[in-house]
């Protein structure tokens, strides 16, 4: 069975969030606005996901997406940048094999000894597209967007 990689963004703050979908969203590691994370398709997160729709927008990202996301964002505790060394101290020879692994979700940044699982994003690049208000399929940002993501993931890089 295949399991799908997620890539997860908040892109909308907190303010008048319910106690549970504020939850939520820390049990998804998206504590703060413009943070990313990488997610598998099971069961639980997808029904986390669908609660955090209004806040969140996610999609399937490309192993080239989760490789640079990786080298210009990922950071080990102490926030230091992750580097070849500290990869191939988890057991892997570039970051290409580790976004490989990640992609086919062989492996989880919580796992990995000392990895922050979560990423600190920059805002868009020229600003977002459309209203932050409303859903992807009605000419918004929120909501699941498919392969739209890696756009949004480029300029936000």
């Amino acid at each position: 069975m295949d399991r799908k990689c997620y890539l997860a963004i908040r892109i909308r703050g907190g303010v008048n969030l319910s106690d549970r979908n504020e939850k939520n969203l820390r049990f998804l590691r998206m504590d703060r606005n413009m943070t990313a994370t990488f997610l598998d398709d099971r069961p639980d997160y997808a029904g986390m996901l669908q609660r955090a729709r209004d806040q969140v927008t996610w999609g399937e990202p490309t192993i080239e997406m989760i490789r640079l996301i990786l080298e210009k964002r990922g950071r080990i505790v102490g926030d230091k940048p992750i580097d070849i060394s500290t990869v191939k101290a988890w057991g892997f020879d570039s970051f290409d094999e580790l976004a490989t692994a990640i992609h086919s979700c062989q492996v989880e940044l919580d796992k990995l000894m000392g990895a922050k699982p979560f990423f600190r994003l920059h805002p868009p690049r020229k600003g977002f597209k459309r209203t932050i208000k409303k859903h992807y399929g009605n000419d918004g940002e929120l909501g699941y967007r498919g392969e739209a993501i890696n756009e949004l993931a480029k300029r936000m890089s």
